[in-house]
């Protein structure tokens, strides 16, 4: 088990308060009608204090391993926790780079990641797939200019945060790319992204669900940045969902997705407390 929640950390310490003081009721309502003799008192209160000590260790390690968690922002449903995103019902959320590149070499996109995984074993179809992408009205509005001088992959460029809904998948413009075809991204950039992806989400979702991917924990290189958590990510997004004012009506939700190599980095109890 990693320590994710210090011994005496301070919510938790809140939370074991609230806990005293019920634990403190239900005593002094027993101790009314129960008398304990004096010679059982030292052992009474070492068996008391011990109880004590032990919730609060319970309480400590539940915290600890805590995997999932549910808040409430802006009056909509957000559930936090580890999964397999395709296993997921409703709209998934993939995150491609600004060109909404399909080729899967190791080199544009490598296999093992979230989007290399969705093109080769969700895409039937590639090259219909590649036209739909390339005579959709609205990514063609989305078009920020073409490269020509591209080598490899595909030429159009789109806004960060652009959209397009593929069956129950709905796949994104997240990271831009290098000359040498690696995602990067500057902070200004991520943060401009879930403005818009968030806008776009608004406009398409229609009351379904919707599970994302803790967006930029892969290989996304972040420019400015000597380095940026998981748990900086995930609160960044937590965040960006709640000044977009998007709701989400019940039973809609949205979810977002944690792979669970990922698991040790993220603080669900943190989470929850705030």
């Amino acid at each position: 088990m990693k320590i994710k929640v210090k011994l005496f950390d301070r919510k938790l310490i809140k939370k074991y308060l609230e806990v005293l003081s019920i634990i403190g009721v239900l005593s002094s309502f027993a101790l009314i009608v129960i008398t304990i003799p004096d010679c059982l008192k030292v052992f009474v209160g070492i068996g008391l204090l011990l109880i004590l000590l032990i919730i609060y260790t319970i309480m400590w390690l539940i915290a600890n391993n805590k995997n999932k968690t549910k808040l409430n922002i802006n009056n909509s449903t957000m559930i936090i926790k580890t999964g397999d995103i395709f296993e997921e019902d409703g709209l998934k959320v993939i995150a491609f780079n600004e060109y909404f590149d399909t080729q899967v070499d190791n080199k544009i996109i490598a296999e093992n990641t979230l989007n290399g995984i969705y093109i080769k074993s969700k895409l039937s179809d590639v090259n219909e797939f590649d036209n739909l992408i390339n005579d959709d009205i609205h990514l063609n509005e989305k078009v920020i200019d073409t490269n020509n001088s591209r080598l490899f992959g595909k030429k159009k460029r789109y806004s960060l945060g652009t959209v397009f809904q593929y069956k129950d998948y709905v796949l994104t413009a997240f990271s831009k790319f290098d000359n040498e075809n690696r995602a990067y991204l500057f902070m200004n950039d991520y943060i401009n992204f879930l403005i818009n992806f968030w806008n776009e989400i608004d406009i398409i979702y229609a009351g379904r669900s919707i599970s994302i991917p803790l967006l930029g924990s892969g290989i996304t290189r972040f420019k400015g940045f000597d380095s940026v958590t998981e748990q900086e990510l995930l609160e960044l997004l937590i965040w960006s969902f709640k000044v977009s004012r998007i709701k989400f009506t019940y039973p809609s939700k949205v979810s977002i997705i944690i792979h669970e190599s990922k698991r040790d980095k993220i603080n669900f109890f943190k989470l929850k407390e705030e």
